[in-house]
């Protein structure tokens, strides 16, 4: 991968990775990857926060492609939007496999 594709790559997971840098988010998607769909009701009695903090939470986190609402009935259902959860992991090999490029490169110095 060229590195201006990969450059690329990792400003678009920026969003994603800014929206799970925040632990109420984060244990959000872990419940929702766990438990699969959950209304607000739910959701707050797993993270513990208030109807109106989860509600925050869960905006921020459909912002950056994470979760989807729809409505069923009168309640609002989250779930994970497991593409973008896709695309980070790949950006995490990306970062792993570069990590592990210069860690080699620095072995063949230091072995010479």
């Amino acid at each position: 991968m060229s590195i201006r594709r990969s450059e690329a790559k990792l400003n678009a997971a920026a969003p994603v990775f800014a929206a799970l840098g925040d632990q109420t988010r984060l244990r959000l998607v872990a419940r929702l990857c766990s438990g699969g769909p959950a209304s607000i009701a739910g959701l707050t009695a797993a993270v513990e926060v208030t109807r109106q903090a989860v509600t925050k939470h869960l905006h921020v986190l459909e912002g950056a492609g994470l979760v989807r609402g729809s409505r069923r009935g009168r309640e609002q259902v989250w779930e994970i939007e497991p593409a973008q959860l896709q695309e980070a992991r790949h950006c995490l090999e990306l970062i792993s496999s570069q990590w592990d490029a210069a860690l080699e490169r620095l072995r063949a110095v230091v072995e010479e």
